[in-house]
C-alpha cells in the first residue's frame, strides 16, 4: 500500500478557502480520507463553527494518543499584495504556497498521514483521536472547547495529546511547547465631568486619572520569571479618548491593557490587582472608574517527563536537534487540552505564518510527518 503523501494533502487543504469560521470543504475533505481509512468520524459542529473528531481503535482504550490542529485560516489581507493565488497551494522554489500552508495545515496533513499508515499498526489496547477545529483563529468559544465538550459527553478520552502549532522559530527541531503564558485583557473606563478647557475648575478631567493608572501599572513588575517561563509582561495597548475639540475637557476616557502571565499568577489574582490599583487611583483623584476583563486562557505547563521526552526524542532522531522545550509566545489550543489530558505542542517553523506568501519548505512537511510516525509508533511501543 502506498504511503499517504502528507505535500499534496497540504496543496489540497491549502486549496480550501476555510478563512474563519468557513469550513471551505477542508473537513470535508479529511473525513473522506479519515473515514476511508478505517477511522469513525463525527462532525462536532457548534455555533455555526465546523469541527472534526476522528476515532481508530475502541472508544475507552488505555492508551489513546490524541492530536489536536484546526483547518481554519486568517483572513488574506490584500490579494495584490500576494505574489501567487492564496489558496492556489503553488509549488515553487522548494517551497508549497498559500494561506495556511504554515499554520497549520502541513501539520493537521502530516498527522493525518501518519496516523492513516500507521492506523493498522496499533496494539489491541491502542487507538488514536484526532480533533480538528474550524476556530482556532477565532474565539475559540465552539471550536475545540466544543470538541472537548463533545467527548466527555461520550465517554471519549485521550490519555495525551499532540498540537501540531508551529512550533521552531528558525530552524526545524530547535523547540517544542510544554505550557503557554496566560492571556487577559482589561478595558478601563475613567468618567468626569466634561467642561471649557479655559475653566478646569468647573469640570473633572479623567485624562489625566487614567494617564496616573497607565503608569502605575506599566510601572510595576509583575515577577522576575519562574523555572519555566520568562517574567509576565504588561502592555497598554491603547489610550483613547476620541476628543476632537481643543477647548473642551472630555467627561470619558478609556484605556486598554494586556497581560500575558507565568505561572506565578492566575487571572483571577491579577484581576483583583488590577481593581486594588483602579479604585486607590479613583480615590486619589475623585474620578469614577470601572474596569471589564476578558480572560483568553489560564497560564499551564506539563511538567518535563515521558510525553515531553518522546517527542523530545523523535525529533531529535529526525532531525539530529534535541528540542528546547519552551513556553514562550502567544496562547493556542493547548490552553484547553491541558484541562483534558498531558499535552505538548510541536510543528514545523513559523516564520511567515499570517503573512502575505506564507508557505512552508516541502522538505518540511514530509520531515514532519516522520516525526510524527516515530511518536506515534514510539508511544505505543
Amino acid at each position: 500500500m502506498a504511503e499517504t503523501d502528507p505535500v499534496d494533502l497540504t496543496k489540497r487543504l491549502i486549496q480550501c478557502p476555510s478563512v474563519t469560521p468557513e469550513e471551505g470543504g477542508a473537513l470535508v475533505l479529511l473525513e473522506e480520507i479519515l473515514s476511508e481509512a478505517g477511522f469513525s468520524c463525527t462532525r462536532v459542529d457548534r455555533g455555526g463553527v465546523a469541527n472534526l473528531f476522528a476515532r481508530y481503535g475502541q472508544p475507552g482504550a488505555a492508551r489513546t494518543l490524541g492530536f489536536n490542529g484546526h483547518t481554519d485560516v486568517v483572513p488574506v489581507g490584500n490579494t495584490g499584495d500576494w505574489t501567487v493565488q492564496p489558496f492556489g497551494g503553488e509549488e515553487r522554489d522548494g517551497f508549497l504556497w498559500g494561506r495556511g500552508a504554515t499554520d497549520m495545515k502541513s501539520g493537521v496533513a502530516a498527522w493525518v498521514a501518519a496516523a492513516v499508515d500507521l492506523a493498522d499498526e496499533l496494539p489491541r489496547d491502542g487507538a488514536l483521536i484526532i480533533a480538528i477545529t474550524g476556530d482556532e483563529e477565532g474565539d475559540a468559544v465552539d471550536g475545540t472547547v466544543a470538541l472537548l465538550d463533545w467527548m466527555r459527553d461520550h465517554q471519549e478520552r485521550m490519555t495525551a495529546c499532540i498540537v501540531g502549532e508551529p512550533t521552531c522559530p528558525n530552524h526545524m527541531g530547535e523547540m517544542m511547547k510544554i505550557g503557554r503564558r496566560g492571556s487577559m485583557t482589561a478595558f478601563f473606563t475613567a468618567r468626569g465631568v466634561q467642561g471649557h478647557s479655559a475653566y478646569p475648575h468647573r469640570a473633572k478631567n479623567p485624562v489625566p486619572a487614567l494617564a496616573r493608572l497607565m503608569t502605575r501599572l506599566d510601572m510595576h513588575e509583575l515577577d522576575e520569571g519562574t523555572a519555566h517561563f520568562d517574567a509576565s509582561t504588561l502592555a497598554i495597548t491603547t489610550i483613547d479618548t476620541g476628543n476632537p475639540a481643543t477647548n473642551v475637557i472630555p467627561a470619558e476616557s478609556r484605556a486598554t491593557v494586556n497581560i500575558r502571565f507565568n505561572d506565578a499568577h492566575s487571572s483571577t489574582g491579577l484581576t483583583a490587582w488590577l481593581e486594588e490599583e483602579m479604585q486607590r487611583v479613583a480615590g486619589e483623584t475623585g474620578i469614577e472608574m470601572s474596569m471589564r476583563v476578558k480572560v483568553s486562557g489560564e497560564s499551564f505547563l506539563t511538567p518535563p517527563g515521558e510525553l515531553s521526552s518522546l517527542v523530545a526524542e523523535a525529533v531529535a532522531a529526525e532531525t539530529g536537534v534535541m528540542p528546547e522545550m519552551s513556553t514562550s509566545g502567544g496562547t493556542s489550543d493547548a490552553r484547553f487540552v491541558k484541562d483534558h489530558c498531558p499535552v505538548v505542542e510541536f510543528g514545523l517553523v513559523g516564520k511567515t505564518m499570517h503573512q502575505v506568501d506564507e508557505r512552508v519548505d516541502i522538505g518540511q512537511i514530509r520531515q514532519l510527518k516522520r516525526i510524527y510516525s516515530r511518536i506515534i509508533r514510539d508511544y505505543f511501543t
